[in-house]
């Protein structure tokens, strides 16, 4: 999730113009995406009839909030969406409230596309296990807090 006080605006333009964008998302809708407060994510310009289930996009909500989150359902003019530590469904969304797609993210100093086969295979179970998520993410974010972060899930 991002909050902005307007700095959004100077940065969207950029976006259209084809340019990549590296932003630092802040909250835990993510996790275990975004885990360590320097993991980051890298945006391209987006092609709303190339989107698919499981990629994540920045959108703007009704109150003004921009949020980076997964699709989980796509239809024709309508978009379906949830962070990968949440269970609620969001929407529907509409294209003109589309911004960005993720093109890769920065884990730990790593860079990994979102075209990595591992990444893909991952994201996909984790999508497909958002009904149990509760029973998955507690334990997995007290692990990682015990630890203080010295454990990768990537």
């Amino acid at each position: 999730m991002l909050y902005t006080n307007g700095w959004s605006d100077s940065f969207l333009p950029l976006l259209k113009e084809g340019k990549m964008l590296t932003i630092t998302p802040i909250g835990t809708s993510m996790f275990p995406l975004f885990t360590d407060p320097n993991d980051q994510a890298i945006l391209a310009c987006v092609n709303i009839e190339k989107l698919h289930r499981g990629d994540v996009i920045l959108y703007r909500r009704n109150n003004g909030m921009l949020v980076l989150h997964r699709i989980v359902k796509k239809t024709n003019d309508t978009f379906y969406m949830t962070g990968d530590n949440q269970t609620k469904i969001e929407g529907p969304l509409y294209a003109n409230q589309i911004y960005a797609v993720m093109a890769a993210f920065y884990r730990k100093g790593h860079l990994i596309s979102c075209k990595n086969p591992v990444y893909m295979i991952l994201s996909r179970l984790w999508l497909f296990l958002r009904p149990i998520r509760p029973l998955i993410s507690r334990p997995l974010g007290m692990l990682y807090r015990l630890t203080k972060g010295n454990i990768n899930f990537l």
